[in-house]
């Protein structure tokens, strides 16, 4: 685990997919769950769920494929394990059959964990399909994000939850949280004494969290019309990593006191207005297939956010997202304070750059110090340099694998509860009702100019560099 528990897990004993057939269990549940058999952490049945007409044999078929495309060293051995704990289960959500179907599928299974990789809108539909056949007792449902649209949304899709399964039981997964880096900086954090004396606004002059990305909607239009940048990916992602960068200490290491620290961050961060947002969109987006032709939606997002505590009143925190930009990355600059006194002149102009903390989260994981160093010589003259203190291998449990591993033995440290996602919702509400006017950018920039202006005050966004 990765924190203490209070409690001992139940671990489940059957997995049910529901849109087993989709994008989400192709390119990532399948491969999660080949990883997790091969370590010999998967052992009970697996039941995928999915309107699509096909048998078993065929679904097992299409889970192989997937499996193969993903690793080119597939051992068979393995394969052949995972695929004997498939079964399949077709039939329409709001049909009792289908749930009838799944009944006797799962046959004396009385803990099973009911994944949810399907579209938002059918979560309410499902869950009390769930409910109403009598397959929610004893169970737990794990859902994908979005977790609503907004407040109001968040509220009813929890309240609907809540009817069916008690709160312990909801797992509201955001793959984020599985991520080794995301997961280092908490540990970076509490684990070094040096950090807290200047982990606060006598010393931190600004955050910034980037997550870029080169890439477009890659044919999820429709998804990407429903949702946009704002909800899809800052809302739930980043702010999850300004409650991890900004929290208290929490008591001791149970989820439950680290949670309630996070809640607190979500709690105290100031409702967004129109001033510190810039919403943006990439050229050529509204040709893609699915979009409105005269779409408003945001594929690039950047705020201004401030957090009304007494550790960070004052700091800015900005955080910013999008598609099309010129580099896939993920990258956390806490900038530093300068010196209350300037002793060297060519230091001066370097006030804004000198000294930061820089998080790399992806494509690979890496923590750096930024310093000025002397040259040798008499002059008192200098340069930039960045220690690099920390780098991972490759050999990280990849995201979903962590998340299903947790989800199936009951540890919801890595998941996220009702009143934090409410709390997340209630900051980004006021521009949800009233959006700012969407800007074009071309591809393979870094967004609006207007996001530049955002942040000109206090240094400018500091791209992260193409990986080695």
């Amino acid at each position: 685990m990765t924190y203490d528990s209070p409690i001992t897990p139940i671990a489940a004993d059957a997995l049910v997919v529901f849109g087993a057939t989709g994008d989400l269990a192709r390119k990532k549940i399948f491969p999660a769950l080949y990883a997790l058999c091969k370590r010999g952490a998967l052992t009970v049945p697996v039941i995928g769920v999915a309107s699509s007409v096909m048998s078993s044999e065929e679904f097992r078929t299409r889970a192989k494929h997937s499996i193969e495309s993903d690793s080119a060293d597939c051992d068979p051995q393995v394969l052949d394990q995972l695929l004997s704990l498939l079964q399949y289960v077709s039939g329409d959500y709001q049909a009792a059959t289908t749930f009838a179907g799944l009944k006797r599928a799962l046959g004396g299974a009385l803990r099973p964990a009911h994944y949810l990789a399907i579209p938002p809108v059918l979560f309410a539909t499902v869950i009390r399909g769930l409910g109403a056949a009598g397959l929610a007792k004893g169970a737990r449902v794990i859902v994908e994000k979005p977790f609503g649209r907004d407040l109001a949304s968040a509220r009813e899709l929890n309240g609907i939850a809540l009817e069916v399964f008690p709160e312990e039981a909801i797992f509201r997964i955001d793959h984020f949280l599985g991520k080794e880096a995301i997961m280092n900086i908490l540990y970076f954090r509490f684990a070094n004494s040096f950090l807290e004396p200047i982990w606060n606004r006598s010393h931190v002059a600004s955050v910034q969290i980037t997550l870029a990305e080169r890439f477009g909607v890659q044919g999820r239009g429709g998804f990407y019309e429903s949702a946009g940048c704002l909800r899809d990916v800052l809302q739930n992602h980043l702010f999850q990593i300004v409650a991890l960068l900004a929290m208290e200490p929490p008591g001791n290491r149970h989820f439950a006191a680290v949670n309630a620290e996070k809640l607190k961050v979500f709690e105290a961060m100031r409702p967004l207005q129109q001033a510190d947002l810039v919403r943006g969109q990439y050229l050529g987006y509204r040709d893609e297939p699915q979009v409105d032709p005269h779409s408003e939606v945001e594929t690039y997002c950047a705020m201004r956010l401030h957090i009304d505590s007494w550790r960070w009143d004052g700091v800015p925190w900005y955080l910013r997202s999008g598609k099309c930009l010129p580099e896939t990355a993920c990258e956390v600059l806490v900038r530093l304070k300068p010196p209350p006194l300037r002793l060297f002149a060519d230091a001066i102009a370097s006030d804004a750059q000198a000294n930061y903390l820089r998080f790399r989260l992806s494509p690979h994981s890496m923590i750096g110090l930024a310093a000025r160093v002397k040259r040798a010589g008499k002059a008192f003259v200098g340069e930039q340099h960045e220690l690099v203190l920390s780098e991972d291998g490759a050999s990280e449990q990849a995201p979903y694998e962590r998340l299903l591993a947790d989800a199936l033995a009951g540890d919801p440290a890595l998941f996220t509860r009702e009143d934090a996602v409410e709390a997340a919702w209630r900051v980004v509400e006021p521009v949800l009702s009233q959006p700012t006017p969407v800007i074009l950018y071309p591809q393979g920039s870094w967004g609006p100019l207007a996001a530049e202006r955002l942040i000109a005050d206090d240094g400018g966004w500091q791209n992260p560099a193409a990986a080695p």
